[in-house]
């Protein structure tokens, strides 16, 4: 059970921290803090809210770390939790090449400004970085790492850099942080624009699913459940100052992902993709091994088979309000 009585989630409206804020009503008593830069989104896309009455643990708050810092430290004084969890982040790997100054500013320059206004509160305890493996570039079977950074996208360089200027404010001023370094996290709720969400949609569709060089780039993907369990025991008992991998520690190509689904939804694979150019500097292949299995007792429960129908389930029974959405990625500064 985690001890903390006030937990502030930071990024509460992407769909890994709507997802962990869920996690925490669901398996605490602790009040929670939501805090994200857009107004909260429709309850289709955040779990918390979905089919349930608004939770009494929970409230939230529409600020941004760009640009309302200020009220933000205020906020979080008066508040006073003691574990903060930072989703807040530019994500799309893709866009991050069009505008990569928006990645810097909230990746890099944000995160610094935060951990700088938090610094030195006595009131906290943790404050856990939701980090990438993509800071590593390629990599294969990497563990845990503090000092290995190769990245090939904006992205990947405004995470590395976001969390080394983290490590330096740890030196200096004895910020408590860690890092949790996620392989690909999917399951209901996601982002439509994401790779498996938009295959079932394209499925449905009968749209074609385009394959980025044929697919052949490898991803290990875990279940948002696993995820979210592994970061409660982070909170519980991770190192300040240490780094965590979750893993499921199984690899497939996207082709191989695309496939799977096809045969899951009973559709023919080689009629339902196409072959598209790559997008530039594709990383083949993140890999990676985790102590943190051993050090925390986490291990992943849902299998990709199963994390799918999950989806799939999802998809079929909010079709209609699906529909209502855009499907591609739409970019705010």
């Amino acid at each position: 059970m985690i001890a903390a009585k006030k937990i502030a989630v930071i990024g509460s409206n992407c769909f890994s921290g709507s997802h962990f804020v869920n996690f925490l009503i669901r398996k605490t008593d602790c009040e929670i803090i939501g805090i994200s830069r857009s107004p909260e989104y429709p309850a289709l896309f955040l779990p918390y809210l979905y089919k349930k009455k608004r939770p009494e643990q929970f409230r939230f708050f529409q600020l941004d770390i760009n640009n309302q810092l200020e009220k933000l430290i205020r906020l979080l004084d008066a508040e006073k939790p003691e574990i903060i969890v930072n989703f807040a982040a530019q994500g799309n790997v893709q866009y991050s090449w069009k505008f990569p100054s928006d990645w810097f500013f909230t990746n890099t320059v944000g995160v610094m400004n935060l951990a700088l206004g938090l610094a030195g509160k006595e009131y906290l305890e943790k404050f856990v970085q939701i980090s990438t493996p993509e800071i590593y570039g390629f990599c294969q079977k990497i563990k845990e790492n503090i000092s290995y950074y190769d990245p090939s996208t904006p992205y990947a360089v405004s995470k590395a850099a976001g969390d080394m200027m983290l490590r330096a404010i740890r030196k200096q001023y004895g910020f408590p942080v860690c890092f949790a370094r996620s392989t690909n996290v999917y399951g209901p709720h996601q982002q439509l624009y994401r790779i498996i969400p938009r295959t079932i949609i394209y499925l449905k569709l009968g749209r074609k699913i385009p394959l980025h060089g044929g697919g052949l780039v490898n991803r290990d993907f875990i279940s948002i459940y696993d995820s979210c369990r592994a970061l409660g025991k982070i909170i519980q008992h991770g190192r300040i100052g240490g780094v965590y991998h979750l893993t499921s520690g199984k690899m497939i190509t996207i082709s191989d992902l695309v496939r799977l689904i096809c045969d899951m939804m009973g559709r023919d694979f080689g009629n339902s993709v196409e072959i598209s150019k790559e997008r530039p500097n594709q990383d083949p292949e993140f890999s990676l091994e985790s102590e943190a299995k051993l050090e925390l007792g986490w291990q992943t429960k849902i299998d990709l088979p199963k994390g799918i129908k999950g989806v799939i389930e999802w998809i079929d029974g909010n079709w209609e309000e699906i529909m209502k959405n855009p499907l591609d990625y739409i970019h705010k500064k």
